[in-house]
């Protein structure tokens, strides 16, 4: 499992070629890459800026993989999350899984995209005309993984 928080882009297919590269398990590989929006909330958005505490965000996305990879039958997860000031169409985040079968993929990528978007300790605050404001989780967010909750592996 590979975690990074950087202030520099990614290539997305570079990425994913070496998440898979030398494992001839893997059979299904399932990523979600997400941009920065112009609009948010009826409002433009200009840019936006995204802080964390290093060590503390790193530990609690390995957290997530780790959880991903005790739920499913997964090879590899990466998350690659970027912070600092971002454009509208800038790449913010990358989840990627490797597994031998899509529904195992398909599961563990969406977990962890769920839970990065309630339970990592990441902080947005967009730039609008009518200046800067911070971003709240939504309730579809917090519903999203609420589900993940109640569905907990049997041990």
């Amino acid at each position: 499992m590979t975690v990074r928080i950087q202030e520099e882009d990614f290539d997305l297919g570079t990425e994913i070629a070496a998440l898979r590269k030398g494992d001839t398990q893997v059979g299904a590989v399932v990523s979600i890459l997400g941009t920065v929006r112009d609009m948010n909330e009826g409002c433009q958005v200009k840019g936006m800026t995204l802080e964390h505490y290093p060590q503390m965000t790193e530990k609690s996305l390995e957290n997530i993989a780790a959880q991903a990879k005790a739920r499913w039958d997964i090879r590899q997860a990466l998350i690659i999350h970027r912070v600092g000031p971002l454009l509208p169409e800038d790449q913010i985040v990358l989840v990627a899984v490797t597994s031998s079968h899509r529904g195992e993929a398909f599961a563990a990528c969406e977990f962890i995209m769920d839970y990065l978007k309630t339970a990592a300790p990441f902080w947005k605050k967009e730039e609008t005309p009518g200046g800067g404001r911070w971003v709240d989780a939504r309730v579809t967010d917090d519903v999203a993984m609420a589900r993940w909750v109640e569905n907990k592996p049997k041990s």
